[in-house]
């Protein structure tokens, strides 16, 4: 039943993949925010943008998914539902975790939030990628531009990730240990996700909010 779930292309089933996939997402960032060790780059810029205006990380983080989708215009890139559902979901998901969620008092509690909001933010990642119906904002953003410039991916993402991160901690976003282990650590993850969840892989998905 489960695999059934995880890998019918029946629409309705790709549907609860998407939305739960996308739940499970902002409950991820949720609870590595909480922990307060250092967050993904788009994340300490929700955080900075947050601080800076008086917005929940939530609605910061929504805001942000609308600005870098106006920049899908004039690199002529198309969202999907999915797109559409992960600009409002995955920021509204993290707000309502985040309210249920106290911050942990010790170094041991925090690693192990942050640990488990990583773990299952590949998870979420693979069930979202699985849901085939678009790719998120920021991966939109950077296949864009990569088929704009010619760039590697790497360079890209790289310098997206970098600009956001300095801006994010400009504006109060909290950038530490966490911010590493993310980057380290989030592409091998995702990847035994899909495996373990036999998530097959569709050429129009993207696996980022």
């Amino acid at each position: 039943m489960l695999l059934r779930l995880l890998t019918s292309p029946n629409l309705l089933l790709r549907h609860l993949r998407l939305y739960l996939g996308l739940f499970l997402y902002g409950a991820s960032i949720a609870l590595m925010v909480r922990a307060n060790l250092g967050a993904s780059p788009w994340d300490v810029f929700g955080q900075g943008l947050a601080r800076s205006t008086g917005l929940s990380f939530g609605i910061a983080t929504v805001v942000i998914s609308i600005g870098v989708l106006l920049l899908w215009i004039p690199i002529r890139q198309r969202p999907g539902w999915g797109t559409i559902a992960n600009t409002v979901l995955v920021g509204l998901a993290a707000d309502v975790v985040l309210r249920l969620l106290t911050a942990p008092d010790h170094l041991v509690l925090q690693g192990l939030m942050f640990t488990a909001g990583l773990v299952l933010l590949a998870v979420a990642t693979a069930l979202y990628i699985g849901a085939g119906m678009g790719p998120g904002p920021r991966d939109g953003l950077m296949t864009g531009l990569v088929r704009l410039t010619g760039w590697p991916v790497w360079t890209v993402r790289g310098s997206i990730e970098l600009a956001v991160v300095v801006v994010g901690f400009l504006l109060g976003g909290v950038v530490g240990l966490g911010t590493v282990v993310f980057a380290l650590a989030i592409g091998p993850l995702v990847q035994q996700a899909l495996r373990a969840l036999h998530v097959p892989l569709r050429g129009s998905s993207g696996g980022k909010a």
